[in-house]
């Protein structure tokens, strides 16, 4: 379908990646190949992975253009359960704040498993 390029910056990609249970969907205009991940990118779902290895869901995508500065992350864990929005987003913010010192900007989307 799509070819995959490693000269397509962040902003050029309108990809949603989704890892549930092993599975991986990836979808969009655009589809980066997974083997290209920013190490940005893997780092921080490293740590996202120690923090809430519950994590039913986890997808980190460099949103910066290319400098590694800006990051959009959705994950839903069980560990959210019963705190309101902000405490779920301070937890985040918690896990990533050695990673956070060196960014411009971080989006964060946490939700509980429907179950």
């Amino acid at each position: 379908m799509f070819s995959c390029n490693r000269s397509l910056t962040s902003t050029m990609i309108s990809a949603l990646r989704v890892i549930r249970s092993n599975r991986v969907i990836v979808s969009g205009q655009l589809q980066r190949c997974l083997s290209t991940q920013t190490d940005g990118e893997v780092r921080i779902a490293k740590i996202l992975k120690e923090k809430f290895p519950s994590a039913s869901s986890l997808k980190v995508v460099d949103i910066s253009g290319g400098c590694g500065a800006m990051y959009e992350i959705h994950i839903e864990s069980s560990e959210f359960k019963g705190k309101r929005t902000v405490q779920q987003h301070q937890l985040v913010n918690q896990a990533l704040k050695d990673e956070i010192q060196g960014m411009h900007g971080l989006r964060i989307f946490t939700e509980v498993p429907k179950q």
